[in-house]
C-alpha cells in the first residue's frame, strides 16, 4: 500500500510552514495566506556540484570586474556602472509601470552590441512583444523571444541557443516539474530562482527576473527571493505622472539606494540626465507654500519642490495628508512648530506633496517641510532663489546632514542664490562663490532668514 503524500500549509507572503491550515499567519500577520503544498523531496538532482576544498583568503585571486555597458546610462548608474556577468537582478514595480518596457530596451541595446539575448515571457505572446519592440525601435537579429513557463524546457532551449543574456518575465509564472504546487507559490518561486541562480553563477550569464508586487508594494512571493538575488531594483512612480524612478534597494556590486530617472514617452522610457531641472521646471512663481530642497539619492543630489497647503479645517478632526514624505514626520514637525515657535496648526488641515512623484525619506527634508508649511500658514512666499535643507529635532534645533557640499553645488548649478542650512554644516563647508550660505541653529531663526 503506497504511503500517503505528506502536505504542509505554506504562507504565500513570508513562507511560514504549518502542518494545518491557519487563518492568520503567526509570522507576518497576513490573513488567508496559507496554501496547501507538497514539500520538495530530498534529492540531490539539479544541485550544484562539489564544494571543493577550503582555501585561505589570501590565496584567492580576484578577477577584474568587467561590466557590460547597456548604453542606457541611468540604468547603468543604478546598477553601479553596468551589468556584472553572472549576476541575478530582480526588477519589481506596480502593474503597467514600465518593467517589461525598460528591460526590453536594455536587452535591445545589448543585442545591438552583438550579445545574444533570450527573452522568456510567460505572460505575453511573441506577437505582443514584437509590437512593443517596434514601438521602441528595437530591431536586432541577436534578440530571441521564447514563450512558456516550464523551467526544464527553458534550460533545454538555453543549451541549444547558448545566450549571453537571459530575461525571465515574470518569475511568478515559471514552474518546475519537481514540485506539484501551482506556479507563483512560495515553493515554486524559491525553487525556480535557486536553479536560475546556480545556472547564472556557473555560466557567467547575467539574468534579469521581473517580479510582481503586492498591494503594499513589496515583491510578491517569499522574502527569500530578495535574499537570493544579487540586485533588487524597484520602478517607482505614479502612472498619471510621466516620470519613473528606478531605485536600487540591494546591490552586491555597487551603491544601494541609487536612483535612475526616466520619462515615459510613446517611444518608451527616455533617460533624464538632469532630474533637478525637470522637477523644478513647472514650479509656480510668487506662490506661498513652496520650498526647494536638495535631497540626496545614493550619490546623486536632486533638487525637488515641496509644496504645503495649510488652512482652517471645516471638520472637527483636521486632516493630515502627505504624498512623497512620511505622514508621521508631518505630525512631529507640526508639534515642534506649536511648542517652540507658538505657531499652532493643530486645528488646520495640512497637505504636503513632493512635486514630480519622487519620494523623499531622508531627514534633510525636515527644514524644507517646515518652511513650506510656515509659508502657507502665513501666506508669504519663499524667495524663488532660496533652497533649504537640514534635520529638525524635537527641541526645535536644526541639525546637520551628510554631504552638504554636494547639495550646495547642485543648487548653485541651477542658479539658486541663497541656501539655508544648519550652523554645523555651515562651519564645515568652505565659502562658495555665487551662492550665499546662511546658517541657523533653531527653527526660531528660520522666520528671519526666510522672509
Amino acid at each position: 500500500m503506497p504511503r500517503p503524500t505528506k502536505t504542509v500549509f505554506v504562507c504565500q507572503s513570508c513562507g511560514y510552514q504549518s502542518p494545518k491550515w491557519m487563518g492568520r499567519c503567526p509570522d507576518c500577520g497576513q490573513w488567508n495566506a496559507f496554501v496547501e503544498e507538497v514539500p520538495a523531496s530530498p534529492t540531490r538532482e539539479g544541485l550544484p556540484g562539489s564544494m571543493g576544498q577550503p582555501e585561505s583568503i589570501n590565496a584567492i585571486e580576484l578577477d577584474p570586474e568587467l561590466r557590460l555597458k547597456t548604453r542606457v546610462l541611468e540604468f547603468d548608474r543604478t546598477l553601479g556602472g553596468g551589468v556584472v556577468p553572472g549576476s541575478l537582478v530582480l526588477i519589481g514595480g506596480d502593474p503597467g509601470i514600465g518593467k517589461s518596457t525598460l528591460i526590453l530596451q536594455v536587452t535591445g541595446k545589448l543585442a545591438g552590441e552583438g550579445f545574444k539575448a533570450l527573452y522568456l515571457s510567460g505572460e505575453e505572446s511573441p506577437q505582443q512583444i514584437k509590437m512593443r519592440a517596434e514601438r521602441l525601435g528595437i530591431n536586432s537579429e541577436n534578440l530571441y523571444l521564447l514563450t512558456g513557463t516550464c523551467l526544464e524546457e527553458l534550460f533545454d532551449r538555453i543549451d541549444r541557443l547558448e545566450p549571453d543574456l537571459l530575461v525571465v518575465d515574470s518569475i511568478q509564472t515559471v514552474y518546475t516539474e519537481a514540485l506539484p504546487s501551482a506556479p507563483g507559490s512560495v515553493g515554486q518561486v524559491r525553487e525556480v530562482s535557486s536553479h536560475l541562480l546556480t545556472w547564472a553563477k556557473r555560466t557567467g550569464v547575467p539574468t534579469f527576473l521581473i517580479g510582481h508586487v503586492t498591494k503594499e508594494g513589496a515583491i510578491a512571493g517569499p522574502k527569500v527571493l530578495e535574499h537570493l538575488v544579487d540586485t533588487v531594483l524597484y520602478i517607482e512612480g505614479d502612472r498619471s505622472h510621466a516620470f519613473r524612478i528606478l531605485r536600487s534597494v540591494k546591490n552586491r556590486y555597487g551603491s544601494t539606494n541609487e536612483i535612475g530617472v526616466f520619462e515615459m514617452k510613446d517611444t518608451g522610457l527616455e533617460e533624464v540626465g538632469n532630474p533637478s531641472r525637470i522637477f523644478l521646471e513647472q514650479r509656480p512663481q510668487g506662490v506661498s507654500g513652496s520650498a526647494v530642497i536638495p535631497c540626496l539619492e545614493g550619490t546623486r543630489p536632486v533638487l525637488v519642490e515641496i509644496q504645503a497647503l495649510v488652512g482652517p479645517s471645516p471638520f472637527g478632526m483636521p486632516r493630515r495628508t502627505a504624498i512623497g514624505v512620511d505622514h508621521n514626520r508631518i505630525s512631529l514637525l507640526v508639534a515642534v512648530l506649536g511648542k517652540r515657535m507658538g505657531m499652532e496648526m493643530g486645528d488646520q488641515d495640512i497637505f504636503v506633496n513632493v512635486a514630480g512623484g519622487l519620494r523623499v525619506d531622508e531627514p534633510a527634508a525636515d527644514l524644507g517641510i517646515v518652511s513650506s508649511m510656515i509659508s502657507s500658514f502665513l501666506d508669504r512666499p519663499v524667495d524663488m532663489k532660496t533652497v533649504v535643507f537640514g534635520e529638525v529635532g524635537l527641541a526645535g534645533e536644526v541639525r546637520g546632514v551628510s554631504q552638504p557640499g554636494t547639495r550646495i553645488k547642485e543648487a548653485k548649478k541651477l542658479g539658486f542664490a541663497r541656501c539655508l542650512l544648519s550652523r554645523s554644516n555651515l562651519e564645515a563647508c568652505p565659502p562658495t562663490k555665487g551662492i550665499e550660505l546662511i546658517g541657523i541653529e533653531s527653527v526660531k531663526e528660520l522666520m528671519d532668514a526666510l522672509f
